[in-house]
């Protein structure tokens, strides 16, 4: 679970100041097994720093440490001790709210790590910074409403699929849609592609390349479809995450947390998310011969990439029953 950063910025706070001398200055704040916290500023930049000591581990040289749109992370040696000290810092053009959120959640990964030795907590603080320079590559912000709404299906179809009995394990290890990979869902001996729209008249979704819809890639490919509405009686998306994590144990909220930042959700902007989505029906199609697709193999020589539009009403006859889905994939009995 994230660390609480209260003491951090409080640290930070009380560093503030234009008129210090060229180097670190420093707050010990906390530890992490052996390792001791440093809530730091760096002069004359002033950013903020997440400073840590590995008392008996180090990066090997030739590592390339990770470094994000907001933040950097680099070796340093604040004190001049010879130990060896990591810090995390603060761009000047990175978000301090963002930047706070990021700390308070490597430090709690880190926590985790601690049983496990020095050595693992140097390797998934660097892990989790990568985690965030992913996210950071998709951009700093909010998601755009289009990434929203089909962030907000996947959610709902997590959802059905714990409620049939899948293992949360499954169902997160399965979410491959955030890795960009053709298929939102590889589940047991298939795949599931979530699309989800709003509109009241048809069922358009939006298909995003000649792979995603190809039961050649995946096979058996079903495509799960939810029609949301605009009312008061859904859920935010923010609420759609605290309704899911609120089912999972502690250790399945911190693995969705990790998938949800790489989809590039955060709960910094968790306020800007004001939409409610109401579901209003569900479909679900098996991919197969005739169903209306553009795939690599049914398009003419040279076309390499397409994104395209198709009305599920007009796929109908390939309709088929949730549970039966579950039983195809071999996920249920």
């Amino acid at each position: 679970m994230p660390r609480l950063i209260d003491e951090f910025v409080t640290a930070w706070e009380a560093l503030s100041g234009s008129g210090a001398e060229a180097g670190w200055r420093g707050i010990p704040v906390a530890r992490v097994g052996a390792c001791e916290l440093v809530a730091a500023r760096r002069f004359p930049g002033n950013e903020e720093a997440l400073l840590t000591r590995f008392p008996t581990v180090r990066p090997a040289s030739s590592d390339r440490l990770p470094e994000g749109r907001g933040f950097e992370v680099t070796r340093a040696d604040p004190f001049h001790d010879g130990m060896t000290w990591i810090a995390l810092s603060r761009k000047e053009s990175g978000s301090l709210e963002l930047f706070a959120e990021m700390v308070g959640d490597v430090v709690g990964a880190m926590d985790a790590a601690v049983p496990e030795g020095e050595v693992a907590v140097l390797k998934t603080m660097l892990c989790r910074v990568r985690m965030w320079q992913q996210f950071m590559s998709r951009g700093s912000g909010p998601l755009s409403p289009e990434a929203e709404l089909g962030l907000a299906g996947e959610l709902y179809f997590m959802k059905q699929f714990l409620e049939a009995g899948i293992s949360s394990e499954t169902i997160l290890s399965g979410w491959v849609g955030p890795d960009d990979a053709p298929q939102d869902f590889l589940l047991g001996r298939g795949a599931v592609e979530v699309k989800a729209t709003m509109s009241s008249s048809g069922f358009p979704v939006k298909i995003g390349s000649l792979e995603q819809l190809d039961d050649g890639v995946s096979s058996p490919l079903f495509l799960a479809a939810i029609r949301f509405a605009a009312g008061e009686g859904g859920l935010t998306l923010s609420e759609m995450v605290s309704e899911l994590e609120s089912r999972l144990e502690v250790s399945a909220k911190d693995f969705l947390r990790e998938r949800l930042m790489v989809a590039g959700y955060s709960n910094t902007y968790a306020s800007q998310y004001f939409r409610k989505f109401e579901p209003k029906e569900r479909c679900v199609f098996w991919v197969s011969e005739g169903f209306p697709r553009l795939t690599s193999g049914a398009v003419p020589a040279g076309v390499t990439r397409a994104i395209y539009e198709i009305n599920l009403d007009h796929a109908r006859e390939f309709r088929c029953e949730f549970d039966d889905v579950l039983v195809q994939l071999g996920v249920t009995v």
